[in-house]
């Protein structure tokens, strides 16, 4: 008689599970609980083949939505796991103006960041998690990221611009943070109105609107 198969850990179990239907997983939206806690460290609860499984699907989510990052808790799987990827696609005022420059597809492990000096830039952020809505947040102009990848290899590197903002932003996923609980709360507009009245390449004009300051 064969040894009984011993019982996947709950984590390996609800991957298996997202995964098992194939195509973009379900983002969850503001409100689910899984948003508001701190992931779990990665510490190998995933063998490597579904590690590999998974982040693909994330890479292929955040793609469809379309999105530039994507952290596990926004699928429900409470690990420091996050993707990003950038085409910079745009208008090059704007992409110049944001410091917006093309990011090649890439895994973050148990990411942390520090800012590296005290600049900030201030733009419309949106979130994958908060469909519809953008607003203002300040972010640090250039941090340092600390973390591994998904092979365990270390990773310490600067990222400036629209890349920083990018790692702040799904880097504060995995701590329960939202960009909306460091936006200007007088700049929240909805993706239309933003697209009609603040497609600017910076908040200038809807700070002046809109009554706030920038940093």
């Amino acid at each position: 008689m064969s040894a009984p198969q011993p019982t996947p850990a709950p984590l390996t179990r609800l991957v298996e599970e997202l995964l098992q239907h194939g195509g973009p997983l379900p983002i969850v939206a503001a409100g689910d609980p899984v948003l508001r806690r701190t992931a779990e460290p990665y510490d190998g609860q995933l063998d490597d083949a579904l590690l590999d499984r998974f982040t693909a699907a994330l890479r292929e989510t955040m793609l469809a939505a379309p999105g530039v990052g994507l952290a596990a808790p926004q699928v429900g799987v409470p690990l420091r796991i996050a993707v990003l990827e950038d085409g910079a696609r745009g208008p090059g005022e704007a992409l110049e103006a944001r410091g917006r420059t093309p990011q090649p597809f890439r895994v973050l492990v148990n990411p942390s960041y520090e800012p590296e000096g005290e600049a900030r830039a201030a733009f419309f952020e949106g979130c994958l998690s908060v469909p519809g809505w953008q607003a203002v947040t300040a972010r640090y102009a250039r941090v340092r990221l600390r973390g591994q990848d998904e092979r365990g290899r270390a990773v310490d590197e600067v990222f400036t611009g629209w890349p920083a903002r990018i790692v702040q932003h799904e880097t504060d996923h995995l701590n329960g943070t939202l960009y909306l609980d460091v936006a200007e709360p007088r700049s929240l507009s909805t993706a239309e109105a933003v697209a009609r009245h603040w497609s600017q390449p910076t908040a200038e004009t809807a700070a002046e609107a809109l009554g706030f300051e920038l940093p």
